[in-house]
């Protein structure tokens, strides 16, 4: 670890944070493990917390790289008491069930969901920030592969040191005070050295797997959750982009934006999904060419330690999704919206994602994609996808709506 990233440990004015005491988010896995230990060892005082979602995760699931299972619970706590924090264990089941019902309806209104960005923004740097204050304590700590400095009194994010396992993206909608209050003890470590620390300093979760899966969603397939849930199917037809019928579908719903198997159109070139219209049932196939966006709307922009120029517009590099590589682009802001211009097409940007704002490795912000504009091969023909309604906090998540893996040419619901 840097002397830089010494300070993401010791930020301005942490004698008084230290005194106070951090809850720190215990997922039962090496990161929060380590990020714990490191809070430890630079003397700040501890709880340990374990959020519960709610969702019964069995064994034979957990063993299959989930979280927030009874043996996730139990490794979190075991860490804790080998520590020496205090630890609780808080139920969040109707948080998590409004961003269960969000994850629903996104899908059901044609949209590609981002669970992680919105449990990020609304109980790990939301809700457990107000658990943290309620027992007195100022800050709070999770084990995020990202970086935060000070800079002229506000707070920064950076990408975490290893960018295989940058974090930071999943960071765009989380409130500036929110971040302000927060610990990332890892971002200045590679993932070798999380582990190998974890491994020399005795920790019980030194070699245990990665969460893979979106928490409430054990068995990766988002799609028998639609079914459990009993989510109504909008069923119609296949399309390419000229309207030609090619088929039909049992619900737009089991489709994302550059999905290119799993729609039962074969022969010829790969067709990838590049619009999806809910109200309509059609879901619009096309080359992968016809799946590149020149352009895309965003809406409910938040800023992290940085304020667009009067003018509004500005150059910098945008990430569309979790594994995307940033693009460069040109930036028109509009009040709580801005316009966004692709130096160069770019690959399924899906509408309900989200567009995170870069400088190099510093996160400016972002926001949540609402449309984008298809340019399709031979050049002016567009196909522009559905708008969307900003995404709210899960207190009021009842207003909104999975990934195909190698199915997904890009969007995927966003995963840590």
């Amino acid at each position: 670890m840097s002397s830089s990233d010494n300070s993401i440990l010791a930020p301005a004015g942490s004698a008084a944070l230290a005194e106070r005491g951090v809850v720190v988010a215990m997922s039962g896995g090496v990161d929060s493990s380590v990020a714990a230990w490191l809070l430890k060892e630079a003397g700040f005082s501890l709880v340990g917390l374990f959020m519960r979602n709610g969702v019964h995760v069995g064994e034979h699931e957990s063993a299959k790289k989930s979280c927030c299972s009874v043996s996730d619970a139990r490794d979190a706590r075991m860490v804790a008491a080998s520590l020496g924090i205090p630890f609780q264990s808080v139920d969040l089941k109707d948080e998590f069930g409004g961003i269960i019902r969000y994850f629903l309806a996104e899908y059901a209104a044609g949209r590609t969901p981002n669970p992680c960005a919105v449990c990020n923004r609304d109980l790990k740097f939301g809700k457990l920030l107000k658990f943290a204050r309620e027992l007195g304590a100022a800050g709070v700590a999770t084990g995020h592969y990202a970086r935060l400095d000070r800079h002229e009194g506000r707070v920064r994010v950076r990408r975490g040191v290893d960018r295989s396992k940058d974090q930071s993206y999943q960071l765009f909608s989380v409130a500036e005070a929110d971040l302000a209050c927060a610990h990332l003890p890892i971002g200045g470590l590679e993932k070798r050295e999380v582990r190998a620390l974890a491994e020399r300093v005795g920790l019980r979760t030194a070699h245990k797997a990665d969460s893979q899966e979106i928490c409430f969603v054990p068995s990766n397939d988002y799609r028998q959750l639609l079914a459990e849930r009993g989510v109504a199917l909008h069923p119609g037809k296949l399309v390419d982009t000229s309207g030609r019928v090619l088929g039909d579908h049992a619900g737009t719903e089991h489709f994302t934006i550059g999905q290119r198997r799993g729609h039962g159109i074969g022969g010829g070139s790969p067709l990838y999904v590049v619009a999806l219209f809910a109200d309509t049932g059609t879901v619009v196939l096309g080359s992968r060419e016809e799946c590149h966006a020149a352009s895309m709307r965003v809406r409910e922009l938040n800023w992290i330690g940085f304020d667009p120029p009067e003018s509004g517009e500005f150059a910098c590099e945008v990430q569309v999704r979790y594994h995307h590589a940033p693009a460069r682009c040109r930036v028109a802001v509009a009040g709580r919206e801005a316009h966004v211009e692709f130096d160069e097409p770019q690959l399924a940007v899906a509408a309900g994602q989200g567009a995170a704002f870069y400088a190099d490795e510093r996160l400016l912000g972002g926001g949540w994609i609402a449309a984008s504009n298809l340019v399709r091969a031979h050049g002016d023909a567009r196909v522009a996808a559905a708008p969307v309604a900003p995404v709210a906090p899960v207190a009021n998540a009842g207003a909104h709506g999975g990934a195909h893996g190698e199915e997904n040419a890009g969007a995927g619901p966003g995963r840590e």
